[in-house]
């Protein structure tokens, strides 16, 4: 499986909110410490805000900020919300897809429980769990 990199950026971002101890950091900010493009990087964050992980602000004072502690975000849940929209494979959309073998393929089902044994697994560990020195000098760095 891999991740999109709309998912790939959301966990980035998470990260790094997580381990900084700045309070908000905005976009500019973040895209900017993540070398990643702002405007791709503001409909992650939407997408993050819409799943209730962070708290958004505007003006002064406002920002990008984690909406719930760290040892309350599991890596699975976030990577499902965040891929939400993306189907495995063609078959797995909601309108069925257009693949001819769907009448007589056993592969689905177990693509199916793949995916379900990736997002668990990925759910035995929280945002808290990825946190280390490294990657707190990384988030003060900017």
């Amino acid at each position: 499986m891999k991740l999109t990199a709309f998912a790939d950026f959301g966990l980035r971002t998470l990260l790094v909110l997580a381990a900084s101890e700045r309070p908000s950091w905005s976009s500019a900010e973040l895209a900017s410490q993540l070398q990643v493009s702002r405007d791709h990087l503001i409909k992650v964050i939407q997408r993050l805000a819409a799943g209730g992980y962070v708290r958004t602000a505007r003006g002064a004072g406002g920002g990008v900020s984690l909406a719930r502690d760290p040892g309350a975000i599991r890596l699975g849940q976030v990577l499902a919300w965040m891929e939400q929209e993306q189907a495995l494979a063609e078959c797995f959309r909601e309108t069925g897809g257009n693949c001819r073998l769907a009448p007589v393929c056993t592969l689905r089902a177990r693509l199916a429980g793949a995916e379900r044994a990736f997002y668990a697994e990925l759910d035995r560990d929280t945002l808290a769990d990825c946190l280390n020195p490294a990657l707190r000098g990384f988030a003060q760095g900017a």
